[in-house]
């Protein structure tokens, strides 16, 4: 399918990017160009637009995937140009794809069929360097951190408890756990380290959180790096990089639009993923779309349990956004394997949140008529507006129920009032706990020693206040990857924790969730290449 949606890419002439602006109201002076079909917008139109009022912020999410994912990308952008189709101004607010997946197992991430965003083999590869600058940010910081070891140490950081990795945009098991410092005294202190993907890293979140350079570099300054023999902690502040982690970056925070296979536009910025980090593109660029579309359709990574989850608690709190509904994407292969009870429970989270749920119904050629219409029905049950999405195959025109089914959700009179999970003062603590009990049906929590500590030490410091950010399988409500459907019963293992305070929030990791993946046994780097005229062939 992915040689498909690769051949399909190539058969559109796309609209030159101006041309996509312009019907934004932007003008080619707001624009930077990089080349003819992607353009990064100018701060002075972002500064322009804030005058305007906003329109109308749909969240697309699902239920829990398959390994193979349900398709969030493709509705997205399916419905964006269903949208379109009825007339309404829309934008799709996206993130940007990361290099490991493509080259692992899930492939790219620029949708498929006739739902696509486009020139997809660019998004999909380098695009505008966004993520290469996300990764000099944070490895210039750990440079700093190991440089100023070997210079004298006077911030008296303990080698033992440096918290700052290294990252890459790779799948690389073989970095998870590694030595530096090796060599001898010229060479720097030994030291235990690893690497994490880029996707993972604080500096991702912050580059998504943040409004502007300057509340970056602010962000950046907060960091914390290490820690003291006696316990203090140390930040990027202290160091003096973030500065020059801000020259890193000032051009990718600009927001990247390009647009769909059908013209209408689209904002791809910012790339965290929702399992491991909060899965949600830029608060810029989401703002952006806001400002210049009369709906902006965004996505959050994987399921409500956990990119649904994470858009509501801190994106939006971050970002003061208020979304007007969510679609939760299923699949007759979805509903295979996890049931329809499983479904019934990311209702109920979207509707925890305060939101009128819609349900799309994401449909592949192989799928039996009779089971789709077993999942439609019910969600009628469950008092759901649902419709197929047939995105994939037809484009705008397929998602075109899908789009009218949103519209009346987001004037309906049966509108609810969104609300948090959590307050802020709650502590974090129970913060987790309410996560994995009202969101993932689990009965309890149980924290190990290493995460309790650390918890209760950050609560005592004055950190209670941040959101929580739990890195948890996707395969599962769970924190076990082998429980399909949902289960009950339950209890989630944190197992340690984390303290993003540039970011804004705890880290709390569930389970043996990793934060640099392994390339599978077959990946799908082996069959990607370049023909003979300089083509990209077996790209997804």
């Amino acid at each position: 399918m992915g040689t498909r949606d690769l051949e399909t890419a190539r058969t559109v002439k796309l609209r030159p990017i101006e041309d996509v602006a312009e019907t934004l109201g932007l003008a080619a002076a707001d624009l930077e160009p990089y080349g003819s079909y992607k353009a990064k917008v100018r701060w002075g139109a972002i500064e322009r637009s804030r005058a305007r009022p906003d329109g109308a912020l749909v969240l697309v999410t699902a239920m829990t995937p398959t390994p193979a994912g349900e398709g969030k990308s493709t509705t997205t952008i399916g419905l964006a140009d269903g949208l379109r189709k009825l007339g309404t101004r829309s934008i799709a607010a996206l993130r940007q794809p990361a290099l490991g997946p493509l080259f692992g197992a899930k492939g790219g991430a620029t949708g498929g069929g006739r739902a696509q965003v486009a020139p997809m083999e660019e998004i999909n590869l380098h695009f505008t360097g966004d993520m290469h600058a996300v990764g000099a940010a944070h490895n210039l910081v750990a440079a700093m951190v190991d440089n100023h070891l070997a210079q004298g140490n006077a911030l008296a950081l303990d080698p033992r408890r440096i918290l700052w990795k290294r990252v890459v945009d790779m799948n690389d098991r073989a970095l998870r756990n590694i030595v530096v410092g090796l060599g001898g005294p010229a060479h720097g202190v030994p030291r235990e380290s690893g690497f994490e993907i880029t996707e993972a890293s604080e500096v991702m979140a912050i580059f998504c959180l943040a409004t502007d350079l300057r509340d970056f570099r602010h962000r950046a300054e907060r960091v914390i790096v290490g820690e003291t023999a006696d316990g203090g902690l140390v930040t990027v502040g202290q160091l003096r990089a973030a500065g020059a982690m801000a020259v890193l970056v000032k051009d990718a925070l600009k927001p990247n639009l390009v647009q769909t296979l059908e013209g209408t536009p689209a904002l791809v910025h910012g790339g965290p993923f929702g399992n491991i980090a909060h899965g949600c593109s830029s608060l810029i660029a989401t703002r952006l779309g806001l400002k210049l579309g009369d709906v902006v359709v965004t996505e959050a990574g994987f399921a409500t349990d956990l990119g649904g989850e994470k858009f509501v608690d801190i994106t939006c709190r971050t970002g003061g956004l208020t979304p007007a509904c969510a679609v939760i994407v299923a699949t007759v292969r979805a509903v295979k394997l996890h049931g329809l009870e499983n479904l019934a429970k990311h209702v109920e989270n979207v509707r925890r949140f305060g939101l009128v749920p819609v349900v799309a119904v994401n449909r592949f050629a192989s799928d039996a008529e009779a089971e789709a219409v077993e999942i439609l029905e019910a969600c009628r049950a469950m008092g759901v507006r649902a419709k197929d999405s047939r995105a994939w195959e037809l484009g705008g025109a397929g998602a075109t129920d899908l789009a009218q089914a949103v519209l009346d959700a987001i004037h309906s009179a049966d509108a609810r009032t969104f609300r948090y999970l959590y307050a802020d003062d709650v502590p974090l603590t129970k913060k987790i706990e309410a996560i994995a009990t009202e969101i993932y049906g689990a009965d309890g929590v149980r924290l190990m020693p290493a995460a309790a500590t650390k918890l209760a030490r950050w609560q005592a410091a004055g950190y209670g206040g941040l959101a929580v950010c739990i890195a948890k399988t996707q395969n599962s409500l769970s924190d076990d990857a082998k429980k399909p459907g949902r289960p009950r019963g339950f209890s989630v293992t944190i197992r340690d924790a984390k303290l993003a305070a540039g970011a804004g929030f705890v880290i709390a990791y569930a389970g043996d969730i990793l934060t640099m993946p392994g390339l599978p046994k077959v990946p799908g780097a082996e069959s990607i290449d370049v023909d003979p005229d300089g083509n990209i062939v077996g790209l997804f």
